[in-house]
């Protein structure tokens, strides 16, 4: 230290002078890139558009156990009366996660069937359209690409309606219509169970694909201009979908099997195929998709559950629960809960640019709908950390902007491009035949 000194004195200027060159010299001790302002910039331009969220049944359940939620405070506090999770979700965060426009998901549950599945689905409908007017000044439908851009610009957040599951049309080609014109713009083919007319990922094939009638349902929705959305089915469908299909399809919150074989992924064949349909595959957040540690976490941790209480018939301490519990307690602080993080998410995103390119990626993070995040990613304030991640990454801004929201917005203009043209052909699975304006008739199909 005193040698250093000594020498420091001796030579001031020559050492000053190296000192400067290695601070010019050296990337280590240069600034580090703003990727926040590149961040704000990109966002400035191009509205965030996620893919799919879950608010609408939250606020439906919470409603039903006399629990008010007002979405201009801070939701994340807002346990549930049986004390679960706060939200994910709500204006002030919205707000710092720069949202410019959000596809609600207006899903029910799968075991609502028939005409109950389609009442439950219009008054999930009416929430999101409520939720616009009770907070006009930062929410307002939107029905259009064009509508994105326009609202945006105006400095409000967009909703759009998503349907999360073919079971809510009740097979009905006329119900499909009629969501189409209360609002609905993606219509997932299946949930967790298969239809009469689709195969789900989450049940066992038994259509191996589309039926007659599901093949109807992709050509009627590409003619009415509402996106099929692919998540939630089979692989089987996923190509079934994407043969049939002439507009662009969506995976509305799904990541890749490669990285993790969980069935709600999606393949590389099928990144494939979505590129040549044009398609866009939007990367969920929930952390059994996204890790496939956590996955195999929660399998065993299913699997020690039933082992303990499996009813009615077996299971080591049925009939008592505190013991069940117990047993339980003592096994999740032996296998600690793998973290799963923001970087895997963003490994999920690079993947998918890699295979499909990055005109075929987006943001479906399924908030609200899932039980816990990757850390970094809480809530709908998070969005630019993850894309700040991706500039880390070496992304570029315009490919940014692609994964926020252009690459939907181009799928949205293509499927209406492609509706426009399709709109004079007859109707799928009508029982009318009506007289058009030219004096033709539109028959039965």
């Amino acid at each position: 230290m005193k040698a250093a000194s000594l020498l420091l004195q001796a030579t001031p200027k020559l050492l000053l002078g190296a000192l400067l060159c290695t601070l010019v010299a050296s990337p280590v001790l240069s600034a580090a890139p703003d990727f926040a302002a590149r961040v704000d910039r990109v966002l400035a331009k191009t509205p965030l558009i996620d893919g799919h969220n879950d608010l609408p049944w939250e606020i439906r359940e919470r409603s039903a156990r006399k629990q008010i939620v007002d979405l201009r405070q801070n939701a994340s506090r807002l346990l549930s009366p049986e004390g679960g999770n706060g939200l994910m979700t709500d204006i002030p965060r919205l707000r710092a996660g720069r949202v410019g426009a959000q596809f609600w998901s207006v899903w029910i549950p799968v075991q609502v069937q028939g005409p109950e599945a389609v009442q439950t689905t219009l008054e999930q409908i009416d929430i999101v359209k409520q939720m616009s007017r009770t907070y006009a000044n930062d929410f307002e439908m939107v029905y259009t690409a064009a509508d994105v851009r326009r609202i945006h610009k105006a400095g409000r957040i967009g909703s759009m309606i998503g349907i999360e599951g073919g079971h809510q049309i009740n097979a009905s080609l006329a119900v499909l219509r009629q969501m189409y014109d209360a609002g609905a713009r993606y219509m997932t083919l299946t949930h967790s169970t298969n239809t009469p007319w689709a195969d789900s990922a989450t049940d066992t094939p038994v259509h191996h694909g589309l039926t007659a009638f599901g093949r109807e349902v992709v050509k009627e929705m590409n003619r009415i201009g509402m996106i099929v959305d692919l998540s939630h089915v089979s692989p089987e469908t996923m190509r079934a979908a994407l043969e049939v299909s002439t507009a662009p399809v969506m995976f509305s919150h799904s990541s890749a099997r490669a990285l993790v074989d969980h069935p709600r992924n999606v393949d590389d064949d099928t990144l494939r195929l979505v590129a040549k349909n044009g398609g866009i595959v939007m990367v969920n957040f929930a952390t059994s998709y996204v890790s496939s540690e956590r996955q195999k976490w929660q399998a065993d941790r299913a699997a020690e559950q039933t082992r303990y209480n499996s009813p009615p018939f077996g299971g080591l301490y049925i009939g008592q629960p505190d013991r069940a519990n117990a047993a339980l307690k003592a096994w999740d602080q032996a296998h600690p809960k793998p973290a799963v993080t923001l970087a895997q998410v963003a490994d999920h995103i690079d993947h998918i640019k890699q295979i499909a390119g990055v005109d075929h990626v987006g943001i479906g993070s399924d908030f609200d709908g899932i039980p816990d995040t990757p850390a970094g990613l809480e809530g709908v304030d998070r969005y630019p950390a993850l894309l700040a991640e991706m500039m880390r990454r070496g992304w570029a801004d315009a490919e940014v902007a692609k994964l926020a929201g252009e690459n939907l917005l181009r799928v949205m203009a293509a499927v209406e491009t492609q509706s426009a043209a399709l709109k004079r052909d007859r109707p799928y699975g009508s029982t009318a035949t009506i007289a058009d304006a030219d004096g033709t008739a539109t028959a039965k199909k």
